[in-house]
C-alpha cells in the first residue's frame, strides 16, 4: 500500500478534533495551512500540516516565554466574588442616586 501524502477535509479535521467547517472557514479568511483544490476536492498535503502545526507550537511557545521573561504570571480567569460585590453595591448605589 502506498503512503497517504494528502489529507481531505474531514479527516483532517478528525486528526484535529474541529470541525469541518472551521477548516472552511479559514480557507474562507486565509487562516489555517496550505491547501490545495483540485476539481471540486480540497487536499492538504500532510508536510504543509505538519508545518502549520509547528508554527502553532513555536507561537504558543514564544507566547508563554514572553510572559516568563516579563516576570507576570499568566492572568486568572477566575471570578472574585469581592470584586463581583463591590460592583453590584456600586450599580445599587447609582440605582438610587437616580
Amino acid at each position: 500500500m502506498l503512503p497517504r501524502h494528502c489529507l481531505n477535509q474531514k479527516e483532517l479535521a478528525r486528526r484535529w478534533g474541529i470541525s469541518h467547517r472551521t477548516l472552511e472557514r479559514w480557507r474562507y479568511t486565509g487562516q489555517g495551512p496550505a491547501f490545495l483544490k483540485l476539481g471540486g476536492r480540497v487536499l492538504y498535503r500532510l508536510a504543509d500540516v505538519e508545518a502549520f502545526e509547528q508554527s502553532q507550537l513555536r507561537r504558543a511557545m514564544t507566547i508563554s516565554d514572553a510572559v516568563a521573561r516579563a516576570g507576570q504570571s499568566p492572568r486568572r480567569l477566575t471570578a472574585d466574588p469581592a470584586r463581583a460585590t463591590r460592583h453590584a453595591n456600586a450599580f445599587q448605589r447609582a440605582q438610587r442616586a437616580c
